[in-house]
């Protein structure tokens, strides 16, 4: 501010001016006023007159002394008190900064947790079911879906199944669908054909799923104008010279054959016979290069059951599916002829504008989309597909080929992966294996998860949903909540008949240790220790469980739930690869123990044993 006032005075503004300025910024105000009243004395006296000029140059003059004078003193008060300032907040406490980390979330295994028999009841998964009754119930529409049943199966057991609307929307009187109300299921009949494949190849009858359909129909050609071979197109798929890709078994079970969805001029009500479509086939052509591309072909399936029922087991397809698959699951209404019995029990199937759908007979495509059951004889089926029925159909190992994804869908099929006879689509990690089918009046889904033993069938009487997926929608309550109680729930093991040959203790290469014990149910349990081990593992992860499979053979089984993975400075390691591996134990010495083991699934061996606990330093 001092430098205001001397450049105004510099400026030659008349001295006032000066001083006003001054007094108004200056606390020296003792000075000023003197002046102000000389100016004042002046104007007042009779006679006015301006100080000569040499005497208001002295004046200023002084004035500039005496401002420069002020400023520096004011100008270093200044700076103490800033200095002051800065030192006083220098001194002060500071504020700490607090870095918060986003919080993660741990992921908890096993993620895939073995199916186990639950306690009953659990409140999660009765919250589950009733989100899923409300979700059906809500999907009747008077009009064009009426009736819904619907089954849920959990390992061997029928955890929930509910029925939904009226069974006869044209009957008032009409009463709720039941278990036994009988529904066509349309395409799941797809799934009986594929049985019977695998039946055939189980039982050593039919040698490959991957055999060519000319081995077992000699007249079978059709053209393959996309393919690569160098024969005639109208031979392209009769042999093996033409060096394409051949219209297997396990291709037309798949979709991926490459076969048309019907006969070439055809509808699903064609009456002709397995040797008149395969004539009709001679002038027909492959939609795509066999095993390279999912399309939905009627006539694959068709084909497939016909030609194995007279070339393999020599009678019809209907007659074998009746003696092998719905007698053994004691399917009593499940089949294919409709009779005025059938029709009886059957929900009226409707379509979307509310008028009946006719009960139609497909004739040759019967394979393919004929079939009538109930929700009571589809939880059988899934119970037998999922390895837990009393009858049992096939072997694991068939049924785990069985259920196992082919191929990988293109983007415009409605599904993900395809299988026999599977449109496969993927939840929270899980396979949703399904069939779905569709047919004038009626709308069906078949619904597994295999690695869950968990199984869904939805029948409906009317047009599917078009705004929903029920299934998936179901599964969506259905999956995290049946996980978690897997994982949650305490699996019993099986002590080895004699554990004293496991007792003791064992070293890997010196680096890390291990004692066996027995506890009080029998069963081994390992307690891993060690320098580096002690150090960075949570004792809760040192002790693991070993459940007895064979004689000197063990499973590794963590206390669950555990974490996927255990972290620890810059290193991880994965607690979810070491759960469930095998232990295989050497075979006992002449002192009747086992001299160590090997877990060829860790790439671990020579695991030794010590003659005791060693002492260990830091």
């Amino acid at each position: 501010m001092w430098v205001v006032v001397t450049v105004i005075a510099q400026e030659q503004w008349s001295w006032l001016h000066a001083v006003l300025l001054a007094f108004a910024f200056s606390p020296c105000r003792k000075l000023l006023c003197g002046f102000l009243l000389l100016e004042d004395e002046q104007l007042q006296g009779d006679k006015k007159r301006h100080l000569s000029s040499s005497a208001v140059q002295q004046l200023l003059n002084n004035m500039k002394v005496k401002w420069t004078m002020l400023g520096m003193v004011v100008f270093f008060l200044l700076f103490v008190v800033m200095t002051c300032c800065f030192i006083w907040q220098y001194r002060m406490p500071k504020l700490k900064t607090v870095v918060v980390k986003k919080a993660t979330v741990e992921e908890m295994c096993p993620r895939f947790p073995e199916p186990v028999p639950l306690n009953h009841p659990i409140t999660s998964l009765r919250v589950a079911l009733e989100k899923i009754d409300v979700l059906l119930r809500s999907s009747v529409h008077t009009t064009k879906l009426p009736a819904i049943s619907a089954i849920v199966v959990l390992n061997d057991s029928v955890l929930w199944n509910g029925h939904f609307g009226k069974k006869n929307i044209s009957d008032p009187s009409s009463s709720a669908p039941n278990e036994f109300t009988v529904y066509r299921i349309a395409s799941l009949s797809k799934i009986f054909p594929t049985l019977m494949l695998y039946k055939l190849w189980e039982d050593g009858l039919v040698d490959s799923l991957d055999d060519p359909l000319e081995k077992y129909a000699n007249n079978f050609t059709i053209k393959n104008p996309l393919g690569k071979s160098e024969g005639p197109a109208s031979l392209s798929v009769r042999t093996l010279k033409n060096r394409s890709p051949a219209v297997s078994l396990r291709r037309m079970a798949s979709q991926i054959s490459g076969l048309p969805r019907l006969l070439r001029s055809t509808n699903l009500l064609w009456s002709g016979d397995t040797q008149s479509a395969l004539i009709l086939l001679q002038d027909d052509v492959l939609v795509a290069e066999p095993g390279t591309r999912c399309h939905y072909s009627n006539v694959a399936f068709s084909l497939l059951a016909n030609i194995l029922a007279q070339k393999v087991t020599g009678t019809d397809f209907e007659s074998w599916v009746s003696d092998n698959i719905m007698e053994k699951l004691n399917m009593e209404q499940t089949g294919f002829s409709l009779t005025p019995d059938i029709q009886r029990q059957m929900a009226l199937g409707v379509y979307s504008n509310g008028q009946p759908a006719p009960l139609y007979n497909l004739g040759w495509y019967r394979p393919a989309g004929q079939m009538y059951s109930t929700t009571a004889d589809m939880a059988k089926l899934m119970m037998a597909l999922l390895g837990v029925h009393s009858g049992t159909l096939l072997r694991q190992n068939t049924l785990n080929t069985m259920l196992t994804p082919v191929l990988r869908c293109h983007g415009g099929y409605f599904a993900n992966s395809t299988g026999t006879p599977w449109e496969i689509n993927e939840q929270f990690g899980y396979d949703v294996v399904r069939k779905d089918g569709d047919l004038d009046g009626y709308a069906a889904t078949l619904s597994l998860v295999p690695r869950l033993k968990l199984g869904l069938v939805v029948l409906m009487a009317g047009v599917r949903p078009a705004d929903q997926d029920l299934v998936s929608q179901a599964y969506s309550y259905l999956i995290p909540v049946v996980v978690n109680a897997f994982r949650d729930t305490q699996q019993t093991l099986k002590p080895p008949p004699d554990p004293a040959p496991y007792i003791g203790f064992f070293t890997f290469r010196n680096m890390t240790f291990y004692e066996i014990k027995v506890d009080s149910d029998g069963v081994l349990v390992m307690q891993q220790f060690g320098p580096q081990v002690d150090t960075t593992v949570p004792s809760k992860y040192r002790t693991i469980r070993l459940d007895y499979l064979q004689d000197r053979v063990f499973r590794v089984v963590f206390e669950s739930p555990y974490p996927c993975k255990l972290k620890f400075n810059s290193a991880s390691v994965s607690l979810e690869a070491q759960d469930r591996q095998i232990f295989n134990f050497y075979v006992f010495n002449k002192k009747g123990v086992s001299p160590g083991f090997d877990s060829p699934g860790l790439n671990t061996y020579k695991v030794t044993r010590i003659a005791g606990r060693p002492y260990l330093t830091s």
